[in-house]
């Protein structure tokens, strides 16, 4: 019998006057054998340019972990984007 995973609750703290949401139109990423890098980037207004305004690495584990979680929340949520409820 295989060995199940205990999931339990986390307590995150953030102080909002420190712990900015940077808002992004750009993600750049690379990756090799060891891990991710995804560049978080701004368009800098009607040009080709963007600016980095912050960088996150991980591991490959980590980023697909990173994908799944991220694809199973949007799909979650869809519908309450598309009918406007909570």
């Amino acid at each position: 019998m295989a060995k199940q995973e205990e999931k339990t609750a986390i307590q995150v703290d953030i102080n909002l006057d420190t712990t900015p949401i940077l808002y992004t139109d750009n993600i750049l990423m690379s990756t090799n054998q060891e891990g991710v890098v995804l560049d978080i980037a701004q368009k800098l207004g009607p040009s080709n340019k963007v600016r980095i305004v912050s960088r996150v690495g991980m591991s490959r584990e980590h980023a697909k972990k990173l994908v799944a979680e991220l694809g199973r929340l949007l799909a979650m949520t869809d519908g309450q984007i598309q009918t406007g409820s909570n």
